[in-house]
């Protein structure tokens, strides 16, 4: 019997199935250290210590600390537009605002933690986009696509593309401006008074017949 050569180079580490609960400590043990540390001290090691698990594991599932991340704030998320069809433009934008009500906090927060990272680190913005930015793009385009299919909107009106900035941004400054996180109560409002507006749709529905008859 042969034994090994002991240059032989080791096989290639296949990547191991997870369950969702460990999968969720793991996530969880990056949410802390992001929050707590910042995205510049965040280590590989250090999300391994607080999982309690080999570096290695984390390597073979996610490759790369940015992608870790952006997968970790993907499954932090407590809604998606994507979801999102009341039937009207303006029933979509109010259910759109309490979704992003719903995790204004701690979407903050790390984001916040997140930093200038986001700006200077090229891989970490590309992981980003991947996982939240560019799926959540999509939906306002969907949102938007069938406003204009119902008449409700004009093809090409100006204001479409700041919608997104504009619904996002209330929600990262508020806590700025008034500190205070951004509630379902605010954003509404906000789409009532400023979205609704810009767009040309009136942010309540239009009379029905019943609503003209004299009593």
């Amino acid at each position: 019997m042969t034994s090994p050569t002991p240059d032989a180079a080791p096989a290639p580490a296949r990547r191991s199935k997870i369950t969702p609960e460990r999968e969720r400590q793991f996530y969880e043990a990056v949410l802390d250290q992001l929050r707590e540390d910042g995205y510049e001290a965040l280590t590989m090691e250090g999300i391994a210590a607080r999982a309690s698990c080999g570096k290695s594991t984390l390597y073979r599932q996610w490759k790369t600390k940015p992608q870790l991340v952006a997968a970790a704030l993907r499954a932090d998320r407590r809604g998606t537009l994507a979801a999102v069809d009341t039937g009207t433009l303006a029933g979509d934008l109010r259910e759109a605002a309490m979704i992003a009500a719903c995790t204004s906090g701690r979407d903050t927060r790390l984001t916040q933690a997140l930093g200038h990272a986001v700006l200077s680190d090229e891989k970490l913005k590309a992981a980003l986009r991947e996982a939240l930015v560019e799926p959540e793009l999509a939906a306002f385009d969907a949102i938007v696509d069938r406003a204009v299919a119902r008449g409700e909107l004009a093809a090409g009106h100006p204001a479409v593309e700041f919608l997104p900035a504009q619904l996002m941004g209330v929600v990262r400054i508020r806590p700025v401006l008034d500190g205070r996180y951004a509630d379902a109560e605010y954003l509404v409002r906000f789409v009532d008074s400023c979205l609704l507006p810009a767009l040309g749709v009136s942010p309540r529905p239009a009379p029905g017949p019943e609503a003209d008859r004299s009593p």
